[in-house]
């Protein structure tokens, strides 16, 4: 791959790392009050990266062959109607959880990383098809003539750049200190005087089950 198509693969990578799994995410976590929990940050960002490259290598590689047999079980009515209850599910939900005015604490952030892991799993996985720039990249890496290696390696970098920004905002955020907390604090009440985790909850919920409904012809 010549130095123009490198070029391309991280600027494609970089517009990539503006998405709501990617950063937004990332910036809500950070903004917690309390010490920045740094290690539980770079696992929900490496989480998102490790899907982002095992979706990007298996596609690459031509593990495509196998997608028409994974789009039609998505695409089955049990499967379409369990989606279509979880996302209804999750949009009513999210009009129960009312804000306040106390600091926005994020439940991933405490306890087990599981739920953490899951948030970010549900992120990338939503996301994924809409990606514009990933799903350009991929193009790009397949029909280039790079070995399976060379693929696997230069998708590592792609994932790596993806997550760099908010990385760096880690960075800043641990060396700053408490220098920026009181913006921070008072972006954090708005936040939670706005309900972000509710809004969060029902766009995602509202997305499946629009996706649902319109595989099962229940809407145009």
């Amino acid at each position: 791959m010549d130095v123009a198509s490198l070029g391309s693969l991280v600027l494609l990578a970089l517009v990539d790392s503006t998405s709501f799994g990617t950063l937004l995410i990332p910036i809500w976590f950070l903004i917690q009050p309390g010490p920045v929990r740094a290690g539980r940050v770079v696992v929900f960002l490496g989480t998102v990266a490790l899907f982002y490259f095992g979706v990007g290598v298996a596609v690459a590689l031509g593990a495509d062959r196998f997608l028409p047999q994974l789009t039609r079980l998505l695409d089955s009515r049990p499967v379409l109607w369990g989606l279509l209850v979880i996302g209804v599910g999750m949009f009513f939900y999210s009009f129960r959880m009312n804000g306040s005015t106390k600091p926005l604490r994020t439940p991933p952030m405490e306890g087990s990383l599981l739920p953490l892991m899951g948030l970010a799993l549900v992120a990338a996985a939503a996301e994924v098809t809409t990606m514009l720039p990933y799903l350009a990249a991929i193009g790009l890496i397949t029909t280039s003539s790079m070995n399976a290696a060379q693929i696997t390696a230069t998708m590592a970098g792609y994932c790596l750049v993806m997550i760099l920004p908010a990385l760096v905002l880690l960075g800043v955020r641990m060396a700053t200190g408490k220098r920026l907390m009181p913006v921070l604090t008072r972006f954090s009440q708005w936040l939670a005087r706005s309900d972000m985790m509710g809004w969060v909850v029902g766009i995602v919920g509202f997305l499946l089950a629009r996706y649902a409904a319109a595989e099962l012809y229940l809407i145009d």
